[in-house]
Parts: structure tokens; C-alpha cells; sequence
């Protein structure tokens, strides 16, 4: 059974098919950049432009870098703040044409995708997994329960938001080496985590996940088993077909 996947990104958006009987893309993804400002009505016309690609006419799930309940957008840490407030279904289905739309947190859909088809899959006990991308996004999960909108990449660290400090992008703005922001970033972030939430498992999701290599071995003193996303950057888009097929 396929359904269709969108990942709305502070830098992209990207979108296809998903085989959700293999949890993996039925088709190569297409992805455009995120209009900035990335405003209501901007981000949408991406949206349906990415639809719009494959000629899909069924139901869709699509992830926003923010708080998400029912459809309603409560938080837009990354994108246009015009953004809090709308109801993200609403806009998006109008947009498509009236086909039905599932909007998720976009880290709890790539949690969800994790633990069915990934690096999460069988696991019981506290998983955490955390995508490092343009902000940093979490999703927390407690005997394979998803406990929604974390959004972990808020606490504060060093006086700022966790994200202003750990996340990839302030690795490339700061044009930090590896082993710096891995070892004097990444790892105080999370120790900190670990000691709030004593977590089993961490999993690594985002871009950056592509070069765990690079990175994950580095980091040292944390109690919990560190891994990769397996299914790596494209874990939102399967989760939110997921959560489109459910919902």
C-alpha cells in the first residue's frame, strides 16, 4: 500500500511515495527549497508543487518543524511565525485540491518511521531520537509509546536554546570541524538529555546522519547506546505517510 509523504524542513521540502509495507520510498523523492520568509501561503505552494510532481490524488501525511495538535500549528521555531495558529490540514488540503491531509511534528514522524522500519524497531525501553538539521527536533518514546511534541531541542544550553548550539546548521555557520562540535557541542547536549530522561537508546536522524561516521565516534561518557537513523534523512517522509495511513 502506498501512501504520500511530505517533510517540511527549514531549508527544504521534500516529498514522495511510500511503500508502507517496506517502510521505504515506492519512488525517488523530489525536493524543493523552503521559501523564505517561509510563510503559510509560500510553504503550501511548495507543497503542492512536490504533490503535484507524482500527480498523487490520495491521502497525504506531512511534517512542520514545530508543536503540532489535531492539525492546529502552535509553534514555529524555524519557519514564519505566521505560521501558529493555522490549521495546517485545513490550508494544506484546501491547497491540494480537497484531498485529506495528516500533519505531524515532523521529529515524531521520523520517530514513528524509526521504531517500525529502523533503528528503533523492537526496542521496549526510553528511545530518543534526534534529528540534527536546521533546528534540532525530538521524538521520545516509552515502550514503543511516541510521547508527542517534546521538542527537546529547546532546553537550554550555555544560555541558549540546545538547537543554537548543537544543531548541524550551527556546525556550518560556525564552521566548526567535526571532533569540535561533536566532542564540545553535540556531547554536552546529550549529557544533558540523558541525565533529564535516562534513555536506553539515542537515535541520530537528520541530513547529518549520512556521516555518522564522522561524528558518532567521537562522542564519549554517554551511558546510552548511540546509533544512526536507518532510514536516514528520508525517516519523515515514511512517517508521515504513516501517520496519514492511521489517521
Amino acid at each position: 500500500m502506498n501512501v504520500f509523504g511530505v517533510d517540511i524542513g527549514g531549508s527544504g521540502i521534500k516529498g514522495a511515495p511510500v511503500d508502507l509495507t517496506r517502510g521505504d520510498l515506492a519512488q525517488a523523492r523530489h525536493k524543493v527549497l523552503t521559501p523564505q520568509p517561509a510563510t503559510p501561503d509560500d510553504v503550501a505552494g511548495r507543497v503542492v508543487e512536490v504533490v503535484s510532481h507524482f500527480g498523487w490524488s490520495g491521502p497525504i501525511g506531512v511534517t512542520f518543524p514545530g508543536v503540532v495538535t489535531g492539525s492546529t500549528i502552535r509553534t514555529a521555531a524555524n519557519v514564519d511565525k505566521r505560521w501558529i495558529g493555522v490549521d495546517a490540514g485545513k490550508l494544506l488540503g484546501d491547497r491540494l485540491g480537497g484531498l485529506p491531509v495528516t500533519v505531524l511534528n515532523d521529529a515524531d514522524a521520523a520517530g514513528i518511521a524509526e521504531m517500525s522500519f529502523g533503528a528503533g524497531r523492537g526496542r521496549e525501553g526510553t528511545v530518543i531520537l534526534l534529528t540534527l538539521g536546521t533546528g534540532i527536533g525530538s521524538a521520545l518514546f516509552r515502550g514503543g509509546v511516541l510521547v508527542p511534541n517534546t521538542e527537546l531541542g529547546h532546553l537550554e544550553l550555555k544560555g541558549h536554546d540546545a538547537e543554537k548550539r548543537a544543531s548541524s546548521k550551527a556546525r556550518e555557520d560556525e564552521d566548526l570541524s567535526w571532533e569540535h562540535w561533536a566532542t564540545r557541542r553535540l556531547q554536552k547536549y546529550l549529557e544533558h538529555v540523558e541525565m533529564l530522561f535516562s534513555p536506553e537508546l539515542f537515535i541520530i536522524g537528520g541530513g547529518v546522519s549520512r556521516k555518522a561516521d564522522k561524528f558518532l565516534p567521537l562522542i564519549e561518557g554517554i551511558t546510552a547506546e548511540i546509533v544512526p537513523a536507518q532510514l536516514q534523512n528520508n525517516a519523515g517522509i515514511v512517517g508521515a505517510a504513516m501517520a496519514a495511513r492511521v489517521g
